[in-house]
């Protein structure tokens, strides 16, 4: 792994940073560049701007690795009230969101975890859109594979999250290539023995896009990276996909004018749109993700701290 990637994502855990870096005077403009706000009527308006220009949303209620049910409880009722907002406004149709099943109760229990999901992907059903499973570092993928399989019983078009960086993924996307899936290159620190670093990340990306376009369902392929995002277009080409038969992803602040660009293209692209109040450990991802922007992310500390 990358040193500077290897010190940003134990920052990440770091008590001491997180408080320097909530306290600074800056945080707030520099998070806000990979955040919508800390309010459901932030996304919502930030939804309403992205929809307006041609993209489609998949929002983040941020909050993972809860320790009692109470704190699951309250990221469900979070979502509840997102989609509501979503329905109220119109903008369900082109705003699915995204949940991370350690922020409902996976640490306690995969049947507290399903069991909050399924009131999430009914709530999602009823507002006329669906969910995501995001998937999170190697140690809960069988975890939230399983969980999927349960969900899929009742919503099918819930989504799958696959990570290129694992050794295990090619496998998973021959699984899972007649469904919703969308394939990133992964944000956790891993051991050598379960993930790919460097180079083979890319490969292995390469790889599951042609596993997930060979098959029926619907592919979605996150990733920033010029290079990717033209063999995703040459590999669709050839396996003569339409628009709209897949999907670009990028996050929210990430190369805007290229989000645009697809758009205008007829492409399907839609922004990954973060809120909620427990950001840090998300920035620290997209930091690790990207390293050139800690560079600008530890200037703006230092010249107003």
């Amino acid at each position: 792994m990358h040193p500077l990637r290897s010190l940003i994502l134990a920052a990440a855990g770091n008590d001491a940073i997180r408080r320097l870096v909530a306290t600074a005077p800056v945080s707030r403009d520099v998070v806000r560049r990979f955040v919508a706000g800390e309010q459901t009527s932030d996304a919502i308006d930030v939804t309403r701007e992205l929809v307006a220009s041609g993209r489609s949303v998949t929002l983040d209620h941020l909050g993972e690795d809860v320790a009692d049910a109470e704190h699951a409880d309250q990221n469900v009722r979070a979502y509840l009230e997102l989609l509501d907002a979503l329905h109220a406004e119109g903008l369900a149709p082109k705003a699915e969101v995204s949940v991370k099943l350690s922020a409902l109760g996976q640490k306690l229990g995969e049947r507290l975890a399903l069991a909050n999901a399924s009131r999430v992907c009914a709530a999602a059903e009823q507002c006329g859109t669906t969910v995501t499973l995001d998937m999170e570092d190697h140690t809960t993928t069988d975890s939230t594979l399983r969980v999927l399989a349960e969900l899929r019983r009742s919503w099918p078009s819930t989504g799958a999250v696959l990570q290129s960086y694992l050794r295990r993924t090619f496998d998973d996307c021959k699984s899972l290539a007649g469904s919703r899936v969308r394939l990133v290159k992964g944000a956790y620190a891993e051991p050598d023995s379960v993930a790919f670093d460097g180079h083979e990340v890319d490969l292995s990306y390469v790889r599951c896009v042609n596993a997930l376009l060979t098959g029926d369902g619907y592919p979605m392929f996150a990733t920033h990276d010029p290079r990717l995002v033209r063999i995703v277009a040459e590999r669709a080409r050839w396996y003569d996909r339409k628009p709209g038969t897949y999907e670009y992803q990028m996050l929210f602040g990430v190369r805007q004018e290229e989000q645009r660009r697809l758009a205008r293209e007829g492409e399907t692209v839609r922004v990954y749109v973060p809120y909620g109040s427990q950001w840090y450990g998300y920035l620290m991802r997209r930091l690790a993700e990207r390293p050139a922007n800690t560079t600008f992310f530890a200037r703006a500390l230092v010249s107003h701290s």
